[in-house]
This record gives C-alpha cells, sequence and structure tokens, in this order.
C-alpha cells in the first residue's frame, strides 16, 4: 500500500521571498488591514498545528513532496535551509522531518515555476492602475493552464517515483488539483480538509460573513484529527 497524507498549504510571507512586502499590501488592500491581519496570526497558528500533528508521528523513511520544490539532494536540500532561515514554518516542518529521516524528493518543474513567479512580480510591482490592469488580465489568462500543467507533472512524479509500501506527505497548495490525477493504489488522507481551507479563502477575499471567517479560521487553527482519531492515536501504520 502507499498512504500519501496530504496538507494543503497556507502560504507564509516568509515563502514569498522578495514579493513578501508587495503581496502582503496588496492584500490588506484587497481584504481589509483588520481581516488580514487575523489572516496572518491564523496562519502561524495552523502551522502551528500542523507541527503539532506531524512531529508526534514516527516519520523515519517518510518521503517528502513540496509546493514549489524543483529539486532534491543536496540543492533541495539548500532550497529547504534557506526558507526556514527565512522563517517559513512549512520549510522548518520539512527540515525537522529530514533530521529524523525523511527525505525529499523533486516535486516541480522548473521551467513552470519560473513563469508563475515572473507572472506575479508583473503583478505585484506595477506601478499604475493600467499596468496592474495588464498584469492581471495577462496572468488570468495563462493561470488556469499553467497551474493544470503544474499539477500534471507534480501527479506524475509522485506518480513514477512512490513506491508500494512507502508513506509519503505532499504539501501543496489548496487550489491545485493533483488528487483525482494519482495512481488509484496511492491512499490519500487529508490532515486538513482541501475544501475547508479553499472555503476560508473564499471567505477571506471575497466573503462579508464575519462568523463563517471566524469559524473556518477556527478548524484551520485546531488540533489535527484523521479519522476521528485524535493525533495521539493515530498511526502512520492505520
Amino acid at each position: 500500500m502507499k498512504k500519501l497524507l496530504y496538507v494543503p498549504v497556507i502560504h507564509m510571507e516568509p515563502d514569498l521571498g522578495s514579493l513578501a512586502t508587495d503581496v502582503s499590501n496588496l492584500s490588506s488592500k484587497v481584504c481589509g488591514e483588520e481581516r488580514w491581519n487575523k489572516h496572518r496570526q491564523a496562519v502561524s497558528d495552523f502551522w502551528d498545528s500542523i507541527t503539532t500533528f506531524l512531529l508526534s508521528l514516527d516519520v523515519t523513511n517518510l518521503k517528502i513532496y513540496q509546493d514549489g520544490l524543483m529539486a532534491d539532494g543536496e540543492l533541495g536540500l539548500k532550497i529547504i535551509e534557506e526558507g526556514a532561515k527565512k522563517g517559513s514554518k512549512n520549510y522548518e516542518i520539512i527540515l525537522e522531518l529530514i533530521s529524523r529521516g525523511g527525505e525529499i524528493r523533486k516535486t516541480e518543474d522548473v521551467s513552470l515555476l519560473k513563469e508563475e513567479y515572473e507572472h506575479i512580480i508583473r503583478l505585484s510591482q506595477s506601478k499604475s492602475f493600467l499596468q496592474t490592469g495588464l498584469a492581471y488580465l495577462q496572468y488570468k489568462m495563462r493561470k488556469a493552464r499553467l497551474t493544470e500543467e503544474r499539477d500534471r507533472f507534480i501527479a506524475e512524479r509522485i506518480n513514477e517515483t512512490f513506491r508500494d509500501g512507502e508513506t509519503a506527505i505532499l504539501f501543496l497548495g489548496a487550489y491545485h488539483d493533483v488528487l483525482p490525477l494519482l495512481s488509484k493504489d496511492i491512499v490519500v488522507v487529508e490532515v486538513k480538509e482541501e475544501q475547508k481551507v479553499k472555503a476560508y479563502f473564499d471567505e477571506l477575499i471575497r466573503g462579508r460573513d464575519g462568523g463563517k471567517f471566524e469559524e473556518l479560521a477556527e478548524y484551520l487553527t485546531s488540533p489535527v484529527t484523521l479519522c476521528g482519531k485524535e493525533r495521539s492515536n493515530y498511526s502512520l501504520e492505520d
């Protein structure tokens, strides 16, 4: 059997590198400063919850697939170490998993990542309304297809490298759609429910129901439960 733990990633500002300030400022304008600040705290607490769960498991020989990871081996480890140094809780978790016997695997295609990064740079650094509009239209026209191409590549990487009897973890943004593309012999366990993470983002950006937003934020930050089991009773062998 192949068991895959799926963590729907919510990016923190350190994950965005040089784009962090621009993206944060833009998001604050879209969501409102108060809601954006609540979101930033919720994301931090979300990763604390994920960390507590994962580090309670025996992760020896765990295979790790990561959103945006374009290499494994020494280069991949360097990427993870640099991200952890910048304060990414996602990368901090992976670094700890590696120290406990986990193994990172190349997950993404570098050319597709580069293209997406260039679109985001143009959008976040546009200086005028016209530039922003053009950058947004260009990104919108390409984004769906680009995400689909990334998803296919990620799924192919997992299907080709995930061996029978292994357990792996996939850290990937909730708006990707990789799970339906995975081989049928891979058993997927959602560490946090993908649909609830998507609902949270929809409410964050477009919603006006403060109660629903708070409810979803509480779900994200709550202790992880799987199949009705508290994390203290869960094993990778279950």
